[in-house]
């Protein structure tokens, strides 16, 4: 077995055939097809269902563990290179999109005067996507929605903010300061799925109050959800990050009482050390949430965090 033969079952894993695969390496097909079919020899079984070119159960296995072997080598290298003098390597950072809007801009240009040689890849995705790349090790580290449940992954708090209710000017609730969650019974709401944290926790606090929230429709993406109230296609509950700045005023937003705040943290993964640059731009990360977060409406710093 060598890191040829993981490279290439890790590539048709994620360009679902082997001429992709081939591509994406910079190599020809025939090559491909030799190291994955050694591979197999070796472990006596099929990885790769030749018809649909998807990984068979054993395939899923081993290009789990590939993964990690790829990015404790990848770490390797970048440690080897830091310890010779300035830190260096790539970091692949997934983050959540209402977090990334604000986060990003002054992360990168923070990251770049600190550690120049740092190269920042940024995944936006949900938490519910962004948790299984991290445990499978196609992410050093993640901002996400927390309470985040993997037992691969490590979470820190970070900040929290409150809830919101973001709807058009010609909403029945519109113009309001404040509305409890006993004021949304029965009425049609956009949210996210049940089984995501964030819509778990807001349905345990409607318990609590003694309400069922009716969903008009369940997205899986704040980002999504905040762009379908803006454009008036129903009332959102949302955390305070995902309000923007817009111009054309038919909107309005609405604070949400008796909830509990949305909690947002940084999760990393359980197995392995943390290369030199993911912990240089962990470092740089919480700098940059410590100076943001007080400045911005309705989001507060974990009581930890506080200065």
């Amino acid at each position: 077995m060598d890191l040829r033969q993981l490279s290439a079952l890790t590539a048709v894993a994620d360009h679902r055939s082997f001429s992709a695969a081939a591509r994406a390496l910079h190599t020809v097909q025939s090559n491909v097809s030799a190291h994955i079919a050694n591979l197999e020899r070796e472990l006596g079984t099929p990885l790769v269902d030749r018809t649909t070119g998807l990984l068979t159960e054993a395939g899923e296995l081993v290009v789990v563990r590939a993964r990690r072997v790829q990015a404790e080598l990848e770490a390797l290298a970048a440690d080897v290179a830091s310890s010779l003098g300035e830190i260096s390597g790539v970091v692949r950072l997934g983050v959540i999109g209402t977090t990334g809007r604000w986060l990003i801009p002054r992360l990168l240009s923070e990251l770049a005067d600190a550690h120049p040689k740092v190269r920042l890849v940024v995944i936006d995705a949900t938490t519910t996507s962004l948790l299984p790349q991290l445990a499978a090790g196609s992410l050093d580290l993640a901002v996400v929605n927390l309470p985040a449940v993997d037992p691969d992954v490590d979470t820190e708090d970070l900040f929290e903010e409150e809830h919101v209710l973001l709807l058009t000017d010609a909403h029945p609730l519109a113009g309001r300061r404040s509305v409890n969650l006993t004021d949304l019974a029965g009425v049609p709401l956009l949210l996210e799925p049940a089984g995501t944290g964030f819509r778990d926790d807001l349905d345990a606090d409607a318990a609590r109050a003694g309400v069922t929230l009716t969903a008009q429709a369940e997205v899986d993406g704040m980002r999504l959800l905040a762009s379908l109230a803006y454009q008036g296609y129903g009332a959102a509950i949302l955390p305070a990050s995902a309000i923007v700045e817009w111009s054309d005023g038919t909107w309005s937003t609405v604070a949400v009482e008796g909830t509990t705040p949305r909690g947002v943290g940084l999760a990393t993964p359980r197995r392995g050390r943390l290369s030199a640059p993911t912990r240089s731009t962990i470092e740089v990360l919480r700098r940059v949430i410590a100076d943001e977060v007080p400045a911005r409406p309705l989001l507060h710093l974990r009581p930890a965090e506080r200065s």
